[in-house]
């Protein structure tokens, strides 16, 4: 194959086995355009109208994001993906399970830092996930010092969807031991840039361009993909269908409002016995004379007043012959249901479920209500899930950017890299007041779990049980709990220490006595079996049988 603009970071590994044989192709979860390998000339040939395709829905998905409803659904999707304030990063990397040196983790940890300088993701990081969500992927070119790779990566440059393209080529030779069946014997994957679009019909020399190499540019999709054409569409592709229809009721509705809401005028007009040609005329002097033009733009939304085509509000000449009543002019009532708007709340909540967006974010009139744990309706729940999702799936920006730096930089080795990916995960900030709420009131829940099963602790449940299982604590952070508690207790109280009184063990509290003091584990009364002929329950529990009488 020609040589490729851009860099390549090729593998240490020279020997890596033959490749296995196989008769299908391999999956294009990306969008790729797959065409056949080998030849004097390679070329893409577009005959089915695809690229057009591609290029007519990116540019529908930025048209239907402009309309109003539409937008708000998505500035509340954003808004929910990508959090961000005036302290802290929208994002953080996360190595707890990379099994690797502290060492190794903070380099990783200054490169991620570095990825999000190059993008700029503190300030602008709204602004991409945005423009990845409403056209369904994005591109980035990296820049390197080709002189000295080491430096790693320098810029990043965006590059507009209708002018990149992915390309997987694949090469098949018969093979003689399978009866000739055509077997996958080479894979080639590179990107396609065309300044001018991919926007002309197959054939044509513009569908042609410059070939880069595939670690020179970074390329996330959305994930989802029209398994029938093979594209990759975008989260509004559901949307498409619901905002056209909102758009035409509309503007019907404000069509049928300003031609329906006045009571139009009729003109019975009296020509006498005129000739049929006379009389007409008569009756377009008359309307010349008394006629009303106003035309609605349904672009602009205005009304305006244009003589030279038929109007809205165009009142009734009628003729009227000799032995009538003479000339006369009447009202037409107008519209009885004007103040009905229920197929566009039906319409803009068609939107919103298209979208994932709850129904009740449609509602502008309606206040915020945090409400407690049990009041998340199911909708916001499943909200949460869908952000989660995509959360996922724009991920890969910063896990291509990093693996080329790191690389680049000679931190990690190429065959490390698979292993290393599986094990680094992204947090993501979440907005820090509603947080901190949903944070307080799930801990005061465990407290109160807590005090109502403490009578029960070293008899039914066991302190290691009640750490698990009613606080939540992982392993971490029992031994973290701990070491602080024993660090505490040898402290001085005036110096941040705790002070527990004897036989207190500063996590599970014991019955106190009349005096207010803790009784002590050995000093507690034994448990018996409350079954007793005569005998109150609470007074076996405690020790204490009395007398029966």
């Amino acid at each position: 194959m020609a040589q490729l603009f851009g860099f390549t970071i090729q593998k240490a590994l020279k020997d890596q086995g033959p490749r296995e044989k196989t008769f299908t192709d391999p999956t294009s979860d990306d969008g790729a355009i797959e065409i056949a390998g080998g030849g004097f000339f390679s070329s893409i040939l577009d005959t089915d109208g695809r690229e057009k395709s591609d290029l007519d829905l990116i540019r529908r998905y930025r048209d239907i994001s402009m309309q109003a409803e539409c937008d708000a659904a998505i500035e509340d999707i954003v808004n929910e993906g990508i959090v961000s304030n005036l302290n802290d990063i929208p994002v953080n990397i996360d190595l707890h399970n990379l099994p690797y040196p502290e060492k190794i983790k903070r380099r990783i940890r200054a490169e991620f830092s570095e990825v999000l300088r190059l993008l700029n993701f503190g300030e602008k990081g709204h602004d991409i996930f945005r423009r990845w969500y409403i056209d369904g992927r994005i591109y980035y070119h990296k820049i390197i010092d080709s002189k000295d790779p080491k430096k790693g990566l320098l810029q990043l440059r965006h590059i507009d969807p209708t002018k990149m393209r992915k390309v997987k080529e694949t090469q098949k030779d018969p093979d003689p031991k399978n009866y000739g069946i055509e077997m996958v014997t080479k894979v080639d994957e590179y990107f396609i840039y065309n300044d001018r679009g991919f926007s002309t019909a197959s054939g044509s020399g513009n569908n042609q361009g410059i070939r880069i190499a595939l670690d020179s540019v970074v390329y996330v999709p959305s994930g989802l993909l029209d398994h029938n054409s093979g594209r990759v569409v975008s989260y509004l592709h559901k949307a498409i269908k619901p905002v056209n229809q909102l758009r035409m009721i509309e503007d019907a509705i404000v069509i049928y409002r300003i031609s329906r809401a006045p009571e139009r005028r009729i003109f019975y007009i009296d020509v006498g016995n005129l000739p049929k040609i006379k009389a007409e005329q008569y009756l377009k002097d008359v309307m010349n004379r008394y006629r009303n033009k106003l035309v609605y733009d349904a672009t602009t939304g205005e009304i305006r007043d244009d003589r030279n085509h038929m109007s809205m509000l165009e009142d009734f000449w009628l003729p009227r012959r000799e032995g009538g009543r003479g000339t006369e002019i009447t009202t037409l009532p107008g519209g009885s249901n004007l103040g009905e708007i229920d197929d566009i709340v039906y319409f803009q909540r068609k939107l919103y479920r298209s979208l994932n967006v709850p129904i009740s974010r449609l509602e502008s009139e309606n206040g915020f209500n945090l409400g407690r744990a049990t009041e998340i309706t199911r909708d916001e729940l499943k909200f949460t899930k869908f952000v989660q999702r995509i959360r996922k799936k724009f991920t890969p920006l910063f896990t291509d950017l990093l693996r080329t730096n790191l690389l680049l930089k000679g931190i990690i080795s190429p065959e490390d890299w698979p292993r290393m990916q599986e094990h680094i995960q992204y947090d993501f900030m979440e907005d820090g007041h509603f947080a901190e709420l949903k944070d307080a009131e799930l801990l005061n829940d465990r407290i109160q779990t807590l005090d109502s099963i403490q009578s029960y602790i070293g008899t039914f449940y066991s302190k290691e049980y009640v750490l698990r299982k009613v606080l939540n604590m992982t392993d971490a952070e029992i031994k973290e709990m701990r070491d602080q508690i024993a660090k505490e207790l040898d402290t001085d109280p005036m110096d941040g220490g705790i002070s527990i009184p004897d036989g207190g063990d500063g996590i599970t509290r014991y019955p106190q006595d009349g005096d207010g003091g803790i009784i002590p584990p050995e000093q507690m009364p034994d448990y018996e079996d409350p079954e007793q002929d005569g005998v109150p329950d609470d007074a076996v529990k405690f020790g204490n049988k009395g007398d029966n009488s």
